[in-house]
């Protein structure tokens, strides 16, 4: 039989927002490679149903609900993690939410509301993560992958959505710092950033997401939006030992639309 280069056979893997959608998907293809999981999520129903999904698949699976807008539910969430599964090999911080409005009618509640989630969540559950990381390369168990879920308004500026754009761009730089940071003790960090990729959140209006999907389609070299498989060869390859050398990066994946334009 031919070795499997990216086993993650005895690894454990944290996905914030994985019960449904980007955060599925990285799940999912991190439990197909053989990672056991922490899937975080604010509903308890939506929680346990993509665990028995992703249980399937004959890895552990530790669902828990967890508000990453709120820090100390973060701390809790995290004692709670290691507690289950002892420890955090790979972290998807993914969890966020979109919203629209002109940058001129912009206010605080509505700003405050995405970036509490998008920017500051991903923010404190890398500390966690970190910390515990720093923890065990201390104690003579060194190694770590940080992921962060990024996305084309990196790069591209996408009208009504600034302060998507905002946090987006602020975890792309905060991903070079800590790969500069955490390197010394062994922990990577890269982004993945996605093109439209079509899930329950860019299909909440079928009418629009399917427009954008077209729109996409018609630019992207590969002639088609994406779909949440699509990002989980990128994930298990980062999470793996064959990524050891690859840190402070951003993966775009979005059929070549980026740079085609």
């Amino acid at each position: 039989m031919p070795e499997n280069l990216f086993d993650l056979s005895g690894k454990v893997a944290l996905v914030t927002g994985a019960n449904s959608g980007l955060g599925f998907g990285f799940a999912r293809g991190l439990a197909r490679a053989g990672s056991d999981i922490i899937l975080w999520g604010r509903r308890a129903d939506k929680n346990e149903e993509a665990a028995q999904a992703l249980r399937h698949h004959g890895v552990r699976v530790f669902a828990d609900s967890v508000d990453v807008a709120s820090e100390p539910a973060i701390v809790a969430g995290f004692a709670r993690a290691l507690d289950a599964m002892g420890r955090v090999d790979t972290l998807v911080a993914n969890a966020g939410i979109a919203s629209q409005v002109a940058f001129t009618d912009m206010d605080v509640a509505t700003y405050r509301a995405l970036i509490d989630v998008n920017l500051d969540g991903a923010v404190f559950t890398l500390r966690e993560a970190a910390r515990h990381m720093k923890a065990r390369a201390e104690a003579g168990d060194p190694g770590g992958s940080l992921i962060l879920c990024g996305s084309g308004s990196i790069f591209q500026g996408v009208p009504t959505m600034a302060h998507y754009g905002i946090a987006k761009g602020a975890l792309n730089s905060l991903a070079k710092a800590l790969a500069a940071e955490l390197g010394p003790i062994g922990v990577r960090c890269n982004v993945i950033a996605p093109g439209f990729i079509e899930t329950e959140m860019t299909f909440a209006d079928p009418a629009i997401g399917q427009m954008l999907a077209d729109m996409v389609a018609a630019k992207a070299p590969l002639g088609r939006a994406g779909k949440p498989a699509d990002l989980e060869g990128a994930v298990v390859y980062l999470a793996s030992d064959m990524a050891a050398y690859h840190t402070g990066d951003t993966l775009v994946i979005d059929g070549g639309k980026l740079f085609a334009n």
